[in-house]
């Protein structure tokens, strides 16, 4: 029955959490600002479909860490692409062109990134040891790496951080994580429908284009920010 339902590649998975993103950002940037029924219901059903996004994100990159053939590259593009989408973001959903208090969601990806690298490089240095030893050092990473996304201001926060903890720790047990994620991000409800999409993975990277992986988020945020600031809204 398992089997049955893993129907989507990386790859599809990865532009569905772009549409969501894109639904997200557009309802965030335009449409709660105004009063009209018809748009507030339009905004409602837009905040749904865009909590898709993030649990596919979050989850992909967990994945991208057992996968990637260079996790120094992938580490550095991320941190390269939050610097460079820290403008475009800050334009989005501040409408100023620095906003210190908020910090796109690329630096949150690369410090959950950073976090169970050191975790997993633990686990293996600490085999000989007992097991509750490596979970309570991990605990107190995880404890630290929530204070400084918190302190940095980084998108989703210490929700991101406990996500990817759980999700690393149940890789090969994903549906288990599901309600640990859950509760990791319980006012948003809806995030459940991307923690569920991410049941129909097949483990397949599927037809990739790299550079639009990683444009299409500073550039529709950057597209977004000039209307926004342009509107005055």
């Amino acid at each position: 029955m398992k089997e049955k339902i893993k129907l989507l590649s990386g790859a599809q998975l990865k532009y569905i959490a772009f549409a969501s993103m894109l639904i997200d950002h557009v309802n965030k940037t335009f449409f709660i600002y105004f009063n009209s029924k018809a748009l507030i219901v339009m905004s409602e059903l837009f905040d749904i479909l865009g909590r898709i996004a993030f649990p596919i994100f979050i989850s992909l990159l967990v994945e991208g860490y057992f996968k990637t053939r260079n996790r120094w590259r992938y580490l550095g593009t991320l941190l390269v692409f939050g610097i460079i989408s820290e403008v475009p973001f800050d334009m989005c959903t501040s409408n100023v062109f620095f906003e210190p208090n908020w910090n796109n969601i690329m630096f949150t990806l690369a410090l959950v990134l950073a976090m169970i690298w050191i975790i997993d490089a633990l686990k293996k240095k600490m085999q000989t040891l007992p097991k509750f030893l490596w979970y309570l050092v991990s605990f107190i990473i995880v404890a630290v790496t929530c204070l400084i996304a918190m302190n940095l201001s980084l998108d989703y926060d210490s929700h991101a951080v406990l996500i990817g903890y759980f999700l690393y720790l149940f890789h090969d047990r994903p549906i288990i994580a599901i309600p640990f994620n859950f509760a990791s991000m319980y006012k948003e409800p809806w995030a459940l429908l991307g923690f569920g999409l991410m049941l129909t993975y097949n483990g397949k990277r599927g037809k990739q284009n790299k550079l639009v992986n990683y444009l299409f988020y500073p550039v529709h945020l950057l597209i977004l920010g000039i209307l926004r600031m342009c509107l005055g809204i």
